[in-house]
């Protein structure tokens, strides 16, 4: 009787729920803080690519020489 009684108590506790509904909040932060990072680094090297872009240009006037590359 006692098994019975402790899988009655089991099934209706609802600590569990609350549990899942954390782990799958935190999934979707965790999701959300992958992609805007994703599509930051991709700005950021844009930006620093037209950076090193025109560090290059502004190099090459100054010296009369080649535009350096940017690695």
């Amino acid at each position: 009787m006692f098994i019975a009684k402790e899988l009655l108590r089991l099934v209706n506790d609802e600590d569990g729920l609350t549990i899942v509904e954390y782990a799958i909040a935190g999934g979707l932060v965790a999701a959300g803080v992958v992609a805007a990072f994703t599509n930051l680094g991709t700005n950021v090297d844009t930006v620093i690519t037209g950076l090193c872009d025109a560090v290059g240009d502004g190099a090459a006037n100054v010296s009369g020489g080649s535009k350096t590359a940017c690695s």
